[in-house]
This record gives C-alpha cells, structure tokens and sequence, in this order.
C-alpha cells in the first residue's frame, strides 16, 4: 500500500519542471516575435507598392486621354490617398504637365519600416526610396 501512495505525490509537475518549460517558452519568443514582426512590415510594403503602381497607372491613362498629368478632368484623387490596407498614405507631385512623381508614405505601425521609408515613382518608371536598403531590395526585381 505505501507504494500506491508514493506514485500518487509522484505523478505532479514539479516547480522546477514548469520553471524549465518557461524559460524555453521564453526563449522562443523572444526570437520569433521580432521575426514575424520583419516579416509582417516586409509583407505590408507590397500594399504601398501597388498604390504607387495604381495611381501611376491611372496617371498614364490620364496623360493618354489629355496630354497632361495634372489634368482636373481625369477625375483622379492625387493627395493623400490612403492605401487598400491603409498602410500607406499615397499622393502625387506634378513639377510640369507631363511629369509626375507619386509617393507612399507608410503610416501606422508601417512607419517602422526604416529600411525603405517612403516608396517613389515617377512618369518615367524611376523608383526611389528614403530608407538605407537599397531600391532592389525595397521594390523587388
């Protein structure tokens, strides 16, 4: 009988045990949240991206129909066009009626995207960026 006793105090986790499941809890954590947050910022610049390839777009149609950019009659909202995600506010600069350059700047927890910043493109297909990575990296190939 004193066996039977002795298994049942036995059969719990000890304080030791849980403190060891913790800390690897702990560890693993500490990696993957910075990861998925690179990942999630890396992930939300294709919504800038493709406001900037939009509203370029739109612009080229708008140059087609009138031979100018900045036309009032292409009907285009040119300032402060918040993206699909709303992760980008996007406008567009027109220096002469046929130039433009367009801008995403990221907005939100998009801001902390320090490595490309602020996403530009012009009439002639000329893409720029703010931040310390380099074009390649930040618009892709």
């Amino acid at each position: 009988m004193r066996d039977n006793k002795t298994r049942s105090r036995n059969a719990g986790v000890t304080l030791m045990e849980l403190l060891m499941v913790m800390v690897v809890i702990s560890i693993l954590a500490a990696i993957a949240i910075p990861s998925y947050r690179g990942y999630a910022i890396r992930a939300s610049r294709s919504d800038g991206k493709a406001a900037v390839l939009s509203m370029a777009g739109a612009l080229e149609r708008c140059f087609t129909r009138f031979n100018a950019y900045n036309n009032a009659g292409c009907g285009i909202a040119t300032s402060n066009v918040p993206s699909t995600e709303g992760k980008y506010l996007v406008s567009a600069a027109f220096p002469t009626a046929t130039t433009f350059t367009v801008s995403a700047v990221p907005q939100g927890t998009q801001a902390q995207d320090t490595g490309c910043g602020t996403l530009t493109m012009n009439q002639a297909n000329v893409r720029s960026k703010t931040g310390s990575k380099s074009v390649t990296e930040c618009w892709g190939r």
